[in-house]
């Protein structure tokens, strides 16, 4: 009994093999999609924190260009004028109160913010859930 011309043939199914091949590229296809959605929902984050900085700024900007439109206006001029230069108009009289001699001035009180105590319960809490 010899085997010397016959081979064992292993079972070569196309259907099976072509079923393995489609799951691996079908793996493959599925961790793209996998990394693109991270991708997008990265990107998504970054471009929603960009518009809110550019919103702030645009917001700073008018607030500055009201600033400035005010600023050039004779109002201002005028607050300025009386307030500041110490200058008035035609038929007013400049007052300037002074301070008797040897008079004190009064102290100047600045309040300091108390701390309010915290409960230990409160300090977990938020420690916890970020509140």
């Amino acid at each position: 009994m010899q085997n010397g011309g016959t081979k064992r043939k292993f079972p070569f199914d196309l259907k099976k093999v072509g079923f393995v091949v489609a799951a691996i590229v079908l793996f493959f296809l599925v961790m793209d999609l996998n990394n693109r959605l991270s991708e997008l929902s990265r990107l998504s984050t970054q471009r929603d924190d960009a518009q809110q900085v550019v919103d702030n700024l645009e917001l700073t900007l008018s607030v500055l260009n009201t600033q400035i439109a005010y600023a050039t206006s004779e109002g201002a001029v005028e607050q300025w004028a009386y307030e500041e230069g110490h200058m008035v108009r035609e038929g007013e009289n400049l007052v300037i109160p002074l301070q008797p001699a040897g008079a004190t001035q009064a102290p100047l009180v600045v309040q300091t913010a108390t701390p309010q105590p915290i409960s230990n319960w409160d300090v977990w809490l938020a420690l916890f859930l970020g509140k």
